[in-house]
């Protein structure tokens, strides 16, 4: 139809530290949001026994990888505990390209990575948790770890955390639904970003003649 708005798709990224909530906000917003999607990492690291091929990750051999980086295939990637992890760049470029969204959740580095590559496309929000105790609390309640295990975590958590100003959005969970909601109007909001509307000059134009 002539004179329709169409949407270019965004990269959401979600960041936060360690038991900050951020993993339960990702599968919230992707339960009760169509339009958006989870970006899938490829990883050197074996494939576990509940983990699908395509769904949880794209399992290559290291030498593939590298192949991949060298190539330029991928928007960022890292390396963690002995095994590398990158995004690729295509199924994101064809979704964004579709009009749908895609989820990220990666830290502050991969975030650096893909705000150099596609800043136009990035929408960043840091989680926080409601404070130090809180997330102290939460770190010990998820293992049965030592004094020193969760004072490592903490410590962890605190340099994550330093890099809260390089974000565009900081929501602290303090209720999981709440954040959600935060979560949901600044996606609404980006969504509606004059820069991404695709027609939105000639439409406009069409109104005043």
């Amino acid at each position: 139809m002539s004179g329709e708005i169409k949407r270019r798709g965004l990269m959401l990224v979600l960041s936060s530290p360690s038991g900050a909530g951020k993993t339960t906000l990702s599968r919230k917003l992707l339960e009760s949001d169509a339009g958006i999607v989870m970006s899938v990492s490829a990883t050197t690291r074996a494939r576990r026994p509940d983990e699908v091929e395509g769904r949880d990750y794209h399992f290559v051999p290291p030498a593939q990888f590298e192949k991949m980086v060298k190539a330029n295939e991928f928007f960022e990637y890292a390396s963690v505990f002995d095994h590398r992890y990158g995004t690729p760049k295509k199924p994101v470029a064809d979704a964004l390209a579709a009009g749908r969204d895609v989820l990220f959740d990666i830290d502050w580095q991969g975030t650096q990575q893909l705000k150099e590559r596609a800043r136009e496309d990035l929408v960043s929000v840091f989680i926080l948790p409601p404070g130090h105790d809180e997330l102290e609390r939460r770190l010990k309640s998820r293992a049965q770890d030592s004094k020193e295990v969760v004072a490592k975590r903490m410590a962890k958590a605190a340099s994550e955390i330093s890099h809260w100003p390089e974000y565009d959005y900081v929501v602290v969970n303090r209720d999981l639904d709440q954040a959600l909601t935060q979560i949901k109007a600044i996606l609404t909001a980006e969504r509606t970003r004059r820069t991404r509307l695709i027609g939105v000059g000639e439409f406009a134009t069409k109104l005043m003649t």
